[in-house]
């Protein structure tokens, strides 16, 4: 006796393409929008690098910017250029319900990043407006608020500086272009001043004379503008002299040098001419009370006394 087991058959749903006819006119729409997507895309994307980018660029170079913020510009135009090559196509493909699904979950994302990236975003920015306004370039000796230093890389986020111990510090560009930045180099020639002091009784016009003459024989300090001398000060141990000279194409080492062999020839001279720079001293005066019992021992007497 034999068994026959019966298996039930499966059947597709809907009816089954027997010819190319049928299939087309069944997947004929989901083909169509896929070309519509890719010639939507292709076209708005090769329109956009052709048109949009170049000018992003033409604008940027014009208006003086840094190249690598040009390039940055040009960079961002062809990211929005492959953005818009995409929504367009998806409009054209007619799914629009995904590019409105899609733009609210880039806003929550990008609302998200923007909190989460706050300051980073600040420094990129800061650093777009110093490479476009330049108040300094590689090499300028700057000061600001917490050090100073001379500039050796400008990047969108951070300035490197080297200190004058040769350290190197990054600075966040935020607090650079948020401070008062002093660039002593940004033009040809830089005014330094310095006072002496001179006593009381010392000649003051004869002062000056040394102080001019011996600021005429520094090299690098310029004769136009002239060298000034004017009192300032009446201090409590000595008469302000306050020395304004100039100095050509300056850096750091020729301010602090050329400071040091004016200030170190005019003491010089003032030594051997006998005028006086005094220092602050103070003296003390009164006296000093002091209570208790101590008991005096004196010497025994000796038979020879």
């Amino acid at each position: 006796m034999s068994v026959v087991s019966h298996v039930p058959l499966v059947q597709a749903e809907g009816p089954i393409p027997t010819s190319v006819s049928e299939l087309l006119n069944q997947y004929g729409g989901i083909v169509g929008q896929v070309i519509a997507f890719v010639l939507g895309f292709v076209v708005v994307y090769l329109l956009g690098r052709a048109i949009l980018v170049p000018f992003v660029r033409r604008v940027l170079d014009r208006r003086g910017f840094d190249p690598t913020v040009a390039s940055l510009g040009e960079n961002v135009a062809g990211v929005v250029v492959a953005l818009l090559a995409i929504a367009v196509a998806f409009t054209v493909a007619g799914f629009g319900s995904v590019i409105a699904a899609f733009s609210v979950f880039a806003g929550a994302v990008a609302l998200a990043v923007g909190f989460a990236m706050q300051d980073l975003l600040a420094n990129f920015v800061a650093g777009v407006f110093i490479l476009k306004d330049r108040p300094f370039e590689i090499g300028d000796w700057i000061e600001w608020p917490d050090g100073e230093g001379r500039v050796e890389e400008i990047d969108l986020r951070v300035t490197r500086v080297r200190t004058f111990d040769n350290e190197q510090i990054t600075v966040p560009n935020g607090d650079l272009a948020n401070n008062a930045v002093t660039n002593p180099v940004a033009y040809d020639k830089l005014r330094n001043k310095f006072v002496f002091g001179i006593g009381y009784e010392d000649d003051i016009d004869h002062a000056k004379e040394i102080i001019l003459d011996e600021a005429s024989k520094v090299e690098g300090i310029l004769d136009d503008p002239g060298i000034s001398v004017r009192v300032t000060e009446l201090a409590d141990s000595y008469v302000g002299l306050q020395t304004r000279f100039w100095i050509e194409n300056p850096n750091r080492s020729d301010f602090v040098g050329i400071t040091s062999e004016l200030v170190q020839s005019v003491k010089e001279r003032c030594d051997a001419e006998g005028i006086d720079m005094p220092y602050p001293y103070r003296q003390l005066t009164g006296g000093v009370d002091i209570e208790g019992d101590f008991e005096t021992h004196q010497p025994e007497a000796s038979a020879d006394d």
